[in-house]
């Protein structure tokens, strides 16, 4: 499975040949002054919550692309007064069978609120089950003993997990995360873009070494095969 890292917590995969972007926010990220948003193309649009720092493309990109918007049906609603036609809302503990696989949204502890103020629902996390390999995205979340249900949904290939600490989880709490989802291979978000979120990527990697595991942390622009 191809993996496209866009900065922060936006991302990309490639799943049965559909392309399926996660929390936009590229443009007001300085970090990711050279990725051309413009070239960026997608099927499908996943959004774990409403902050600003995750859905500041989002309309216009959902625009562009006529991508379908897949959320909590807080974010969907407010997306459909934006002008996106193509939607489909979600809750916490529901799944559906799309075309790449089935998703299951669990839960995130976070809070929730649009740019413009609107109330954005419940967070949540993405688990992806597919024949090209399984993984789970846990948006923005503290450590949450939900997710010892995990690994009874299915087995993981990798899990993408938060790991800047202040907002979200940090590097101890992502580790003790990894254990509790029995998954080795975790990609690293949320982490150096703001002041608040700033990490040691290099003391990051050690320590998860030295508990049994791997922490990826993909260049922005960059793509992996994971």
């Amino acid at each position: 499975m191809k993996y496209t890292c866009y900065g922060h917590s936006c991302f990309a995969v490639e799943i049965m040949g559909k392309k399926i972007l996660f929390d936009p926010f590229i443009t007001h990220n300085e970090l990711a002054a050279k990725v051309d948003i413009h070239a960026i193309t997608a099927d499908y649009i996943f959004v774990s919550h409403g902050h600003e720092d995750h859905t500041a493309d989002l309309l216009d990109l959902a625009k562009r692309t006529n991508a379908t918007v897949v959320s909590n049906f807080e974010i969907v609603t407010w997306a459909g007064k934006q002008g996106i036609e193509k939607l489909h809302p979600m809750n916490t503990g529901g799944k559906w069978k799309f075309e790449f696989g089935t998703v299951k949204c669990v839960v995130a502890q976070h809070s929730s609120s649009l740019p413009d103020g609107t109330y954005g629902g419940n967070p949540m996390g993405f688990i992806f089950m597919t024949e090209e390999g399984n993984f789970y995205y846990a948006g923005d979340t503290a450590l949450t003993v939900d997710m010892e249900l995990i690994p009874a949904v299915t087995s993981l290939d990798f899990a993408v997990l938060p790991i800047g600490d202040n907002f979200t989880m940090g590097i101890e709490d992502a580790i003790a995360a990894a254990e509790m989802i029995e998954c080795e291979k975790i990609i690293g978000v949320h982490y150096n873009t703001f002041g608040y979120v700033k990490i040691d990527t290099d003391e990051a990697k050690m320590q998860f070494i030295d508990a049994g595991l791997e922490l990826l942390l993909p260049e922005i622009g960059s793509t992996i095969e994971v």
